[in-house]
């Protein structure tokens, strides 16, 4: 992914306000992102741990999303749980149901699209192995090249997003 600059990042998100877009926390760091590992951008709020910001280049522009963890029941601490763009498993609350306002009337409805989604947002290092989930059992060994996870990734991801501006 090409370094996107603040006013990018900002500018990209479909499914809030302007004023909401300029109100956003930025990841922190953001010059010193590893963005040749990067396939998309996606960070959590530290103030707000409930929300969570996916940006990512479709079609040439950068297109974000602002997401919220809804309000729910505990999670169990003990299951392992995979991640829906990455195909990533974690242990206990590495991941995380993250919802995404719709796009026009539907969103003005209040209709949401949600996705199990790593907790960190952290896909694109997942698949390339740059990062590791705290795993405490067997792993499990995927036969797909490195280019093949990045590319079924980015399709869910395309598609998660086609069904935010839908």
């Amino acid at each position: 992914m090409e370094p996107l600059n603040e006013d990018e990042i900002r500018a990209s998100f479909i499914n809030c306000s302007k004023g909401e877009a300029r109100r956003i926390s930025l990841p922190r760091g953001l010059s010193e992102l590893p963005w040749a590992d990067l396939d998309f951008l996606g960070w959590r709020d530290p103030g707000a741990p409930d929300r969570g910001y996916l940006v990512a280049v479709r079609d040439g522009r950068a297109l974000g999303v602002t997401l919220r963890v809804p309000q729910g029941g505990p999670r169990s601490q003990t299951k392992t749980t995979i991640c829906s763009l990455c195909l990533t498993g974690h242990p206990g609350s590495g991941v995380s149901l993250l919802a995404a306002r719709r796009t026009g009337p539907a969103g003005r409805e209040g209709n949401t699209v949600g996705a199990y989604m790593c907790a960190d947002l952290a896909c694109s290092l997942y698949v390339r192995g740059k990062k590791v989930p705290e795993f405490s059992g067997p792993r499990y060994k995927e036969s797909l090249s490195e280019e093949e996870r990045v590319a079924r990734m980015l399709a869910n991801v395309e598609e998660f997003l086609g069904r935010v501006g839908a």
